[in-house]
């Protein structure tokens, strides 16, 4: 029992010390591996809150890589049969109430989906971290009771709508628990987190991430929770078919 207790904490500090020795871009690639798939189906809903009362949207989703995705909205009835298609750069929208494909770009990526505090670039943008940031470690801190580094991110590329992120990534879980988005000039644009989370499949991954826009007047914040997901599911190419966003 003696050494059972020994070994278990030996073990443990040598975790921490490995971490503890991981490069910013170690980190980087990390979370990436936790995040990103090579392919995702989720159901989940989003929850907008409003200053009187809350909108919960339902939807599921087919991604696969960083080029593909399509979004089937559920419920309410105002918004069921709704879609959207990702396909590289370009974003496709269906609207059962108009019944036209519209597709969304330049300034338009910047506008709220449905009213909630993530925009259509929010949505897009699903990039390995680390090809679009540089990042240095600028020190650590304890959040609930758990270890986390304070991140520095800045952009690498061009026409990001976060220039720069302040991030707090948990040191087990090598998430970013918190984040801070801002723009080139230094203005706060938006806060996220990342909350619930759970080992699924082999990997860390959030049931529940929390936005808001800090420009919104009033803003009580997004949250966007995942009811299922499954990764590294074959899912055929014809899901991502202009043709069906009007089926």
């Amino acid at each position: 029992m003696k050494n059972g207790l020994i070994l278990f904490f030996l073990s443990y500090s040598f975790l921490f010390t490995q971490s503890d020795q991981m490069s910013a871009d170690d980190i980087m690639k990390a979370m990436d591996q936790n995040l990103n798939a090579e392919s995702r189906i989720i159901t989940s809903k989003m929850v907008v809150k409003g200053r009187r009362s809350n909108r919960t949207i339902e939807s599921k989703n087919w991604v696969v890589g960083t080029e593909l995705a399509f979004t089937e909205y559920l419920s309410p009835p105002r918004e069921a049969g709704t879609k959207m298609l990702k396909i590289g750069e370009k974003l496709y929208t269906y609207s059962p109430q108009t019944d036209r494909i519209i597709q969304i770009s330049g300034h338009m990526l910047r506008q709220s989906v449905m009213g909630s505090d993530m925009s259509y670039n929010d949505m897009m943008e699903d990039r390995p971290i680390d090809e679009l940031y540089g990042a240095t470690i600028e020190g650590s801190i304890m959040l609930d009771g758990r270890d986390h580094w304070i991140m520095i991110l800045d952009a690498k590329v061009k026409g990001l709508s976060y220039p720069k992120r302040r991030s707090w990534v948990d040191k087990e879980y090598l998430l970013p628990k918190k984040e801070e988005l801002y723009a080139k000039s230094g203005k706060l644009l938006k806060t996220a987190s990342l909350e619930g989370i759970k080992k699924i499949e082999g990997r860390w991954f959030p049931s529940k991430f929390v936005y808001k826009d800090e420009l919104k007047r009033n803003s009580k914040g997004t949250e966007w929770i995942i009811d299922n997901i499954q990764f590294n599911k074959k899912i055929p190419d014809s899901r991502f078919s202009k043709a069906l966003l009007r089926k």
